[in-house]
This record gives structure tokens, C-alpha cells and sequence, in this order.
């Protein structure tokens, strides 16, 4: 006799707590943290103004050397040549 309301609290009350406090977790588990959040949003800053830094001073080099040919490539998928630095200068 007790066994059936046992059985019945484990499968109706017991489990269904057990698959959605698991879920529950795995949620909070796969979202960033208000840390992760502001540490993120730095790195990204510091990446953006170190990219503003190495375009300036690609700038002052090609002016300073017509025959300087960088290696990087832009956000546009081109190679930073004398023509397309002049060009992204002229578009500021």
C-alpha cells in the first residue's frame, strides 16, 4: 500500500523536479556573467583602439615610404597598399 504513493511522488513530483532543476542549471550555466560581460566589452575596446593605433602608424610609414607595402589586411578583405590607405583617408 505505501509503495504506490511512493512510486507516484517519485514519477509526478520527483522527477519532473530533477529534469527541470538540471535545466535550470544548464541555462544559467551557458550565459555569461555581468564579469564575463565587462571583461568582454574591454577586450573589445583595447582590440579596437590597438587596430586605430596600427592604422595611424601604417599611415605615417607609408607617407614616410612610398615603396612600404604592408602585410595586413583590412576589414574588407584588401592588402594595405599606399593607393588604399590614401583612400581610407580621404573616406574619414
Amino acid at each position: 500500500m505505501i509503495i504506490v504513493p511512493i512510486v507516484m511522488g517519485t514519477l509526478f513530483i520527483g522527477l519532473p523536479w530533477l529534469i527541470l532543476h538540471h535545466v535550470t542549471k544548464w541555462k544559467t550555466a551557458a550565459t555569461l556573467s555581468n564579469d564575463d560581460e565587462r571583461m568582454l566589452s574591454e577586450m573589445h575596446d583595447l582590440a579596437r583602439r590597438l587596430e586605430e593605433r596600427l592604422d595611424t602608424v601604417e599611415r605615417l610609414v607609408a607617407a614616410d615610404n612610398a615603396d612600404w607595402e604592408p602585410r595586413r589586411i583590412d576589414h574588407e578583405g584588401e592588402n594595405y597598399t599606399a593607393e588604399n590607405i590614401s583612400r581610407l583617408e580621404r573616406n574619414r
